[in-house]
């Protein structure tokens, strides 16, 4: 595996709150706040976004895995000679 392709998790995994913060904020609460207090649609947008931004994060990190594994797989074959070129 590349050293781009090794370093994306740890890209990911680093960046998550932050990004997670800032995509979930901008979507739920209005830029002018009328209140101290989240209403409870704010409240309600916020659990769902994050909820699903964990999803996703997990369903990319598992294909990222999983796409790691048939990578070195495939160079494991290459080195033994098993995969024609």
């Amino acid at each position: 595996m590349s050293a781009n392709s090794s370093q994306l998790p740890s890209f990911f995994l680093s960046s998550l709150p932050s990004r997670m913060t800032h995509a979930c904020h901008r979507k739920c609460v209005p830029p002018h706040y009328k209140e101290a207090e989240l209403s409870k649609g704010e409240s309600v947008c916020l659990d769902r976004c994050v909820a699903k931004y964990l999803d996703i994060h997990e369903r990319m990190g598992k294909k990222l895995t999983d796409l790691s594994m048939q990578d070195e797989e495939l160079m494991k074959r290459m080195q033994q000679g098993g995969v024609a070129q």
